[in-house]
């Protein structure tokens, strides 16, 4: 028996880094998972190794900071599977701002893909639970920085903070629906995006992994497989009656100094 058995799986964001680790994690544990993304490649790629492993699998291209693709993404969902077990918004962008340079058109950007996205899919996904009477799980993927963070990351955090409160404000709302909502606050974690984005704003070259490693507790970046074990975690009855929680997921202790 997997954690995961016979659930209906949509991962936003799900075609690289955190969200593919958790449609591969969340396929090995037995449920049927649908990807979306931006970009037809990585998606359709992934489910073919999916697919290929064993798994039912489809992938859904959707721009997540448009609401109606938001939405329309756990209706199409529906369409081919029936219904919405579980939902996990891990799609995410980190171009870089301070409060000073940050455009209104970088701010929406962030606004768009961080929190409006997220909130939509789940306003989409906790209507189609209450509508069956069916208890759910949700899983959102935040940031440690939602503490606080860099200064050049002014906009993204902005939005994240903004999704660890909508986190909790709609697992207390439906709480009694039997949907249970939770928030993950990952740290530094060695992904494609974070790759590119180390590469495009902070001149990093092919060593740069290594170097970031060197200067962590473990000795190493936060990893996509083992976020993605722990997601599945908190998307299955094995996490009982947790709802509402903020967890940090990360090697460096808030509040915590030298």
């Amino acid at each position: 028996m997997g954690l995961l058995d016979d659930k209906v799986v949509l991962v936003n964001g799900g075609s690289q880094g955190v969200g593919a680790a958790v449609a591969r994690a969340a396929v090995r544990e037995g449920a049927v998972v649908a990807v979306t993304g931006r970009r037809p490649e990585p998606g359709e790629a992934l489910v073919e190794e999916l697919i290929a492993a064993g798994g039912k699998a489809l992938y859904l291209r959707a721009d997540l900071s448009d609401a109606e693709q938001a939405k329309a993404s756990v209706s199409r969902v529906v369409q081919a599977y029936g219904r919405v077990d579980c939902l996990v918004n891990a799609a995410g962008l980190t171009s870089r701002g301070t409060l000073l340079d940050t455009t209104p058109e970088l701010f929406d950007q962030h606004i768009g893909i961080n929190l409006k996205g997220p909130f939509f899919a789940m306003q989409a996904a906790v209507a189609d639970m209450v509508a069956r009477e069916a208890p759910g799980t949700i899983v959102n993927i935040i940031t440690s920085s939602a503490h606080g963070g860099q200064a050049f990351l002014a906009p993204y955090v902005a939005a994240k903070a903004g999704l660890i409160g909508l986190t909790r404000n709609a697992a207390h709302a439906h709480r009694w629906d039997r949907v249970r909502i939770n928030g993950l606050n990952i740290g530094w974690t060695a992904t494609e995006g974070e790759d590119a984005t180390q590469r495009a704003f902070h001149g990093a070259g092919d060593d740069w992994r290594e170097q970031a490693a060197a200067k962590l507790p473990m000795g190493k970046l936060g990893q996509p497989d083992e976020i993605a074990e722990f997601v599945v975690f908190l998307l299955s009855e094995r996490s009982g009656v947790v709802t509402g929680s903020i967890i940090d997921w990360d090697q460096n202790v808030l509040g915590g100094l030298d």
